[in-house]
């Protein structure tokens, strides 16, 4: 499923310590695109490749976004994640190869 909330977009940077500038790199979405979607709680007005994007940007860093299923939505880790320091100072994560191999298709 793409839909992707702004509560779920910022659950994930924050349990992946990336800024927004991170997000932008990593999926191609605007950083106002992806400003609007985190204003809201709820259902996001992006487009369809928009939500997209960031979804699989934030999936394949190690993010599992969970859907609405009576316990409401939210992100979670897959798995334990060794945190970084090489993006010019600011925190980061550093994948498991199989993720890096699967990123660069």
């Amino acid at each position: 499923m793409t839909n992707i909330s702004g509560a779920q977009i910022r659950a994930a940077r924050a349990l992946l310590r990336w800024s927004t500038a991170d997000l932008v790199r990593e999926s191609g979405v605007s950083p106002a695109t992806i400003h609007r979607a985190e204003l809201t709680d709820g259902k996001t007005s992006m487009t369809f490749a928009n939500a997209s994007a960031i979804r699989r940007a934030l999936e394949n860093a190690g993010v599992e976004l969970i859907e609405e299923n009576g316990g409401g939505l939210g992100a979670r880790l897959r798995r334990r994640l060794e945190l970084i320091d090489e993006n010019g100072g600011g925190p980061g994560v550093r994948l498991p190869k199989s993720a890096k191999e699967k990123h660069r298709k």
